[in-house]
């Protein structure tokens, strides 16, 4: 039986050669890590409710989005190198760590997440999940400088049976990589699968057709999701963006698409939820385009924390079809 490899025995190993990194893999990475496990025990012995209350975009908050803010703001609190975060929740970008700073902190990072992603499908208690973006210095935010240039990690966590996430990594003058962990209740982390990647040549081919709505009036979308059913490709969508990327990654395959028409404007969040997502894809060797103009999605400078995009995103062949089909 081959030996496991502990979380921190793996992120010294990605950091190698980068001395300026101790901090992200010893005390960042960690901790919002970490964080999952008390998400998750929150939701199994909390009753869903609406707060009462609505966030800086207008969006009505649930008792638990809340809450889930509320951990992981506490959590990075007491890491120093965690200088700045803003979320879905509160967009704002302020001062993250609570301690007393250091001039000398070498290590200066901002964190930008979405507590809980899914609120629609919490009550018919589906899985749902918390993407967090590590950009390095103290603004996630910029006129000029891009997502690819500055977001060195992504962590999606998995909220649902069992806790877990997978972690992006990718730093200056590195190809990246992701990886799999499992979370207790104890917060004990396991790592599962040192790399994670999706396949160009897999036996089956799965597809998660997001805002299906807009079918009903864009032609093309019809046609496109009318071929993967002719095609035999097994659907895959739960509604939450999530669990429909991890099952991509789970199974090393998936197409997901989420196209954007004057009735059915964007809704994901550029800054919260779509570049950590394509960091994530990236690393795993696939591609991810914003469905409304087939550009990359981390080639664009995310100047605004209510920047909306659509996604495609999953294999590099696929998603060139979509490219070529939606998107010419």
């Amino acid at each position: 039986m081959a030996q496991s490899t502990s979380l921190s025995a793996h992120l010294s190993s990605l950091i190698s050669g980068h001395p300026n990194r101790t901090a992200l893999a010893q005390d960042v990475i960690p901790s919002l890590l970490k964080t999952l496990p008390s998400i998750a025990q929150a939701l199994r012995t909390t009753s869903v409710s609406q707060a009462g209350s609505a966030n800086t975009f207008g969006d009505d908050q649930l008792n638990v989005d809340v809450l889930a803010e509320s951990l992981i703001r506490s959590a990075i609190a007491s890491v120093p190198s965690i200088t700045t975060a803003s979320s879905e929740e509160d967009p704002v970008e302020k001062a993250a760590y609570q301690g007393t700073s250091s001039s000398e902190q070498r290590e200066k990072y901002t964190i930008a997440f979405d507590p809980l992603d899914g609120s629609s499908i919490i009550g018919p208690n589906w899985t749902v999940g918390t993407i967090i973006g590590i950009w390095d210095g103290e603004t996630a935010l910029s006129d000029t400088r891009t997502p690819r240039e500055r977001q060195v990690v992504s962590i999606l966590g998995v909220l649902g049976p069992r806790t877990s996430a997978v972690v992006a990594v990718r730093l200056p003058g590195t190809e990246g990589s992701v990886f799999e962990v499992s979370l207790t209740d104890d917060g004990a982390v396991e790592v599962l699968r040192l790399s994670v990647r999706l396949n160009d040549s897999p036996k089956t081919r799965y597809f998660a057709p997001a805002n299906l709505r807009c079918a009903a009036e864009n032609e093309r979308y019809a046609a496109l999701v009318n071929h993967y059913i002719q095609q035999k490709y097994t659907l895959r969508y739960s509604g939450g963006l999530v669990p429909d990327v991890y099952h991509a990654l789970v199974k090393g395959h998936g197409i997901y698409t989420s196209p954007v028409t004057e009735k059915s404007p964007a809704k994901l969040r550029r800054l919260y939820e779509l570049t950590p997502i394509a960091l994530l894809i990236e690393c795993a060797g696939g591609v991810a385009l914003d469905s409304v103009d087939g550009t990359h999605v981390l080639d664009r400078p995310v100047k605004d924390t209510d920047e909306r995009g659509g996604l495609v995103c999953g294999n590099k062949e696929d998603v060139e079809f979509v490219r070529g089909q939606l998107l010419a």
